[in-house]
């Protein structure tokens, strides 16, 4: 089975970066990225420290609907090329994630969540999209569950 790994979208993005209202309604706020732990969820890439970045609020979800997480994200504050694609992406660089399915209404397929070494991150997706009742993944923080990005069959 081919993975995706798939960022937000550019317009999405582009919308944040010129001041556009976050998931909360409010302007992402404007900071410097210090120390390497800054992940960018449009390049898939972790922000250079000293480099202008965006925190703000993201809802990972079409609609509101109970499980319809909202949390903190980064993003490049100026323009970046939308990563992604079947390599697992650079910015994947703690020792393990979060990955949970979710199914064609958006909602937790229950069972399929666990924490896993980033280093098994390809073949536990795979496997969890064996499963027909999952549409896709969400890679989380394991630490903090922040969103980082989205796996989807290739």
């Amino acid at each position: 089975m081919t993975l995706r790994f798939t960022a937000l979208a550019t317009e999405t993005v582009r919308r944040l970066q010129a001041g556009g209202a976050d998931a909360n309604h409010m302007a992402p706020e404007r900071h410097i990225a210090q120390g390497s732990g800054n992940p960018c969820r449009h390049c898939l890439s972790m922000i250079p420290e000293g480099a202008p970045m965006l925190v703000l609020a993201h809802r990972p979800f079409p609609v509101l609907q109970p499980y319809a997480e909202c949390g903190p994200i980064f993003l490049c504050a100026e323009d970046c090329h939308q990563g992604g694609g079947a390599a697992l992406p650079e910015m994947l660089a703690s020792p393990d994630y979060i990955i949970r399915g979710y199914g064609h209404d958006d909602r937790i397929v229950y069972g399929t969540g666990a924490v896993v070494p980033t280093d098994h991150l390809i073949a536990e997706a795979e496997a969890r999209l064996e499963d027909p009742r999952i549409a896709y993944l969400h890679v989380r923080s394991a630490r903090n569950n922040c969103y980082q990005c989205r796996i989807d069959r290739g």
